[in-house]
């Protein structure tokens, strides 16, 4: 399980400087110090390399559950925007997601971030903080899209400098067409644990 751990780690750190083609399995095994046998024995190949990684790379992250399913998501989204600008897992997982999104058997990394969205949302609504009409997977599906654009313009733009302030405006953009007004003005867009962290 070590050695497994080791590779998937050079992997993600191979992955996220040099993107998901120019990746090569010897620059991962030579990052990880390992064995080609040692790598083999793990992953059948780059492509299995590569899924691990994007099942692996939401494994730290615990949404927070407080009276506020909705807050909950805008904390949970900032806590993974913090990490996003060091945790290599999350970079790989991002640059796997954007470049085979043009091949045909594309990588999506995003079905575990959709389903611990929608699971909140779901709870949020069971709560009566969405407003009716908002249906909790479609609204998760959006969300984690808007997300992802979010995130590489910031990676663009700042490298990733700024996350945390372009979350902040996702959500102020966001929460008027998914709460409901009792809720809405309990909410905060810039997530408490960000402030605590500052």
């Amino acid at each position: 399980m070590r050695t497994r751990r080791t590779v998937l780690e050079a992997a993600a750190h191979v992955i996220g400087a040099r993107g998901y083609q120019g990746a090569t399995i010897a620059k991962i095994i030579q990052r990880a110090g390992v064995t080609k046998g040692a790598v083999y024995f793990h992953f059948r190949s780059k492509d299995a390399l590569a899924r691990a990684v994007i099942e692996e790379q939401t494994d730290p992250f615990v949404p927070p559950v407080s009276d506020s399913r909705l807050q909950d998501a805008i904390d949970f989204s900032h806590q993974v925007a913090l990490a996003l600008r060091s945790d290599p897992m999350l970079q790989a997982g991002t640059r796997i997601a954007v470049e085979t999104t043009f091949t045909e058997e594309p990588l999506v990394p995003y079905q575990a971030w959709t389903d611990i969205m929608t699971a909140i949302f779901t709870d949020a609504q069971s709560n009566g903080e969405l407003l009716p009409a908002v249906a909790p997977d479609r609204a998760a599906e959006f969300f984690v899209g808007a997300y992802l654009g979010v995130q590489l313009y910031s990676h663009a733009a700042s490298n990733r400098a700024d996350l945390p302030e372009r979350v902040t405006a996702l959500w102020r953009h966001t929460l008027p067409g998914l709460a409901s007004p009792g809720a809405l003005s309990r909410l905060d867009p810039q997530g408490r644990s960000r402030k605590v962290a500052v």
